[in-house]
């Protein structure tokens, strides 16, 4: 009996969506919203990348959602795992491949990472992505050197003023436009590093952000990962 329910709830699903699949006009994108924003985003806000666009611009206010959300999880995942980082001895030092190897990364990873954040309104990328590589290049010479723990206080001036810088220019474009995040500075020429006005620093303030918060995520996962019993 069982086995006849999942047979006809599948084949009911199929015909709903072959049903629906039919009545899509193939060759005419149904996504109406989509084509404006690839039209207009360009000249609106000066971005090459229309990404950008959508996630600082479009969509800024879910940007900053997105960025609450993490610094919960980073916090809460941080009063969790406190104590019992201060409970235990650190680990010691990797061997000597792994501390080449970390300090050799450290630089390439830091460049590589302003690099993607500073860029992100040209080429694919952004505060994001380049956040994640910069958290993994403050973190990897930790794991070559357990000892030298990150500086907790810095990373939290950091992540404080990265997320203020955020909210206070979409508040300048607030009070000057009358939109949250729109775009200020001028737009300049389109595919040049100094071009969409103050999306690039958006991106920017999101890039110190997320890397602050991660790198002390993982700071406080790798010192209670092997703590003692």
């Amino acid at each position: 009996m069982r086995n006849l329910t999942t047979l006809l709830f599948a084949a009911g699903l199929g015909f709903l969506l072959l049903v629906l699949a039919a009545g899509l006009p193939y060759g005419h994108p149904p996504m109406l919203v989509g084509q404006g924003i690839l039209q207009q985003a360009p000249a609106t806000t000066g971005a090459a990348n229309i990404v950008t666009s959508v996630v600082l611009a479009y969509r800024g206010l879910d940007t900053l959602g997105e960025l609450s959300i993490l610094f919960a999880a980073a916090a809460g995942a941080g009063l969790v795992l406190g104590g019992h980082r201060r409970r235990r001895r650190p680990d010691p030092d990797g061997g000597f491949i792994l501390i080449a190897g970390a300090d050799l990364m450290f630089p390439l990873l830091l460049v590589v990472g302003l690099y993607v954040i500073l860029h992100g309104h040209l080429t694919p990328g952004g505060g994001f992505q380049g956040g994640v590589i910069l958290a993994a290049a403050f973190f990897l010479p930790l794991l070559g050197r357990p000892r030298e723990a990150l500086d907790h206080t810095a990373i939290s001036w950091i992540e404080g003023l990265a997320g203020a810088a955020f909210i206070a220019i979409g508040l300048w474009a607030l009070f000057a436009r009358g939109d949250f995040l729109a775009p200020m500075l001028g737009k300049g020429v389109l595919g040049q590093l100094f071009s969409a006005g103050t999306l690039p620093l958006l991106y920017a303030a999101v890039g110190l952000k997320v890397g602050a918060e991660l790198s002390g995520l993982l700071a406080d996962l790798a010192a209670t990962e092997a703590r003692d019993p």
